[in-house]
């Protein structure tokens, strides 16, 4: 099946960023995508001052419209994530829609981003957001799905978690920055793809220099072996992949970690 990444351009308006959103999750479908995904944070700009001010309860605007152009293109659409207001608490979250514009899955931002690399970067996502509780998965024609919001992927027990419980795709919608994105975006989706021969997809914003937070961009699917299949730029753009379910069975096939792992000695457990 064919696998589009978004790779939005996002400004401070957020009714431009759902408007170009939608268009081009219409040109993905077009062009034959069964499955669309959109970047992490994809109506508002990203930064701990911006989240209460784009806050949405979910259903919302934002939610609505990924609702109606899903049942509209008849797609599964994973909606990147938004700032979420509930209970006077704000998340970090991914919401999916079927091709009948039904909610599938809504995924809270479980590791949230907390970080200080001296004379680079230092940013703390806890300072507004609290973090989700639960892993989140949703079933296509095609494979189950996993899903984690950026910082999540570099948690391998998580990723572990969604291979174990028979996901061959995960998505991670996310926004990497100029630091962290040329060391370790890369890197760390293929040790995911790798260490449970799936198929790894990242999603992120295109690069605006003028932003308060720079986005890396480079949107990637990994194949099972680890190759990289998939890649965009910096710039706004739709990368499209052919997601190979025979190659992955043929993969495990040929190295069966899964069946070689020595429960009797070591475990990775989800606890609710």
């Amino acid at each position: 099946f064919r696998l589009a990444l978004i790779q939005l351009h996002v400004s401070a308006v957020k009714s431009d960023n759902l408007q170009r959103a939608c268009g081009l999750v219409r040109e993905a479908s077009a062009k034959g995508a069964k499955v669309v995904a959109l970047p992490e944070c994809f109506n508002s700009p990203y930064g701990t001052k911006y989240f209460k001010e784009y806050a949405e309860k979910i259903p919302g605007e934002s939610t609505q419209k990924l609702s109606e152009v899903a049942k509209e293109c008849s797609i599964y659409l994973v909606g990147g994530s938004i700032p979420e207001e509930d209970g006077g608490k704000l998340y970090n979250t991914c919401t999916v829609f079927g091709p009948d514009g039904a909610m599938l899955a809504k995924h809270r931002k479980v590791h949230l981003f907390d970080i200080d690399i001296p004379g680079k970067i230092q940013f703390k996502e806890s300072e507004t957001l609290s973090p989700g509780n639960s892993f989140s998965m949703f079933d296509t024609p095609y494979c189950k799905v996993g899903l984690g919001i950026c910082y999540d992927i570099r948690f391998a027990e998580m990723a572990h978690i969604y291979g174990q419980k028979g996901c061959q795709l995960l998505i991670y919608p996310g926004a990497f920055n100029l630091t962290t994105g040329p060391a370790h975006w890369e890197l760390l989706q293929r040790g995911r793809a790798v260490d449970n021969q799936v198929y790894v997809a990242t999603v992120s914003p295109a690069r605006d220099e003028k932003a308060s937070y720079v986005a890396w961009g480079h949107s990637t699917v990994v194949n099972p072996w680890g190759e990289v299949i998939a890649k965009a730029g910096a710039e706004e753009t739709v990368v499209y992949t052919d997601i190979d379910l025979k190659k992955l069975a043929e993969i495990r096939q040929q190295i069966p970690i899964l069946s070689q792992k020595r429960c009797d000695l070591y475990g990775i457990e989800m606890k609710k």
